[in-house]
């Protein structure tokens, strides 16, 4: 059974159609790099994936289910800027905010609560900083502590929405590693990126999307100048290509 299936998914927004008849299945273990370019519909396909955007048709089925609760079980990574970092609270106190939906809105995290927070905090490498103030990080620790409050779900299901934007090498070769991993473990990830080298070199599967989906397999099956083309509307001569080596 698929851990995510996307069946039939179109979108409107604004009058426009933002999304036309999208299909997707992730297993486990597949870490799906999800590329096409800006205004593609990449970031609004994860937010309905959420049930964050109304369906003009179609539906996501996680864990073989439809239903609300499935999607509050969805390990979520927005853009950074999407956060308020200048609010006064803790590292460990954010990502103990990634188990709302298990915890609920009204009663006190339990022990298995912080246990989780804890092994995420430390999967990301920032168990010396848990009692930090977030307004004191820098650009990378606070990407590290958002993909912390998404891991402190437990997820089958990983979202990452252009995790990689503004981050140093180091970093983003650390949290590239960390989601290979979890593809090992067996979880489904799927990154928006503008990465596209990297995407091509890390993801087991890339899937291009514009408003449809306009080709998806490995790396290998993918590296073809027509579907780089016909995803970023670029010309034959574009540096696009030979950056991806196609």
């Amino acid at each position: 059974m698929s851990v995510l299936s996307v069946q039939g998914v179109s979108v409107r927004l604004g009058g426009r159609i933002v999304l036309n008849q999208v299909n997707l299945e992730v297993h486990g273990g597949e870490f799906v790099g999800l590329l096409g370019p800006n205004g593609a519909g990449k970031t609004t396909l994860l937010r309905s994936i959420l049930g964050l955007v109304p369906l003009a048709s179609g539906k996501a089925i996680i864990n073989g289910r439809s239903k609300a609760r499935e999607r509050g079980l969805i390990g979520y990574v927005p853009q950074r800027h999407e956060f308020a970092w200048d609010f006064p609270i803790s590292v460990e106190e954010v990502v103990l905010s990634g188990r709302i939906s298990r915890i609920g809105w009204l009663k006190g995290a339990s022990v298995p609560d912080y246990e989780a927070a804890g092994q995420a905090i430390a999967r990301v490498k920032m168990a010396d900083l848990r009692s930090r103030p977030i307004s004191e990080l820098s650009g990378g620790q606070r990407q590290r502590v958002l993909v912390a409050r998404a891991l402190a779900l437990q997820p089958s299901l990983l979202l990452l929405d252009e995790p990689f934007t503004g981050l140093d090498m180091p970093t983003q070769e650390l949290l590239t590693d960390l989601f290979k991993e979890l593809a090992d473990e067996g979880k489904a990830i799927i990154m928006t990126t503008h990465d596209l080298a990297g995407a091509v070199h890390d993801c087991s599967r890339l899937c291009f999307i514009n408003r449809r989906v306009i080709a998806d397999g490995t790396p290998q099956q993918t590296a073809q100048r027509r579907i780089w083309q016909e995803t970023f509307r670029v010309s034959d001569n574009s540096p696009l290509l030979e950056a991806v080596g196609v």
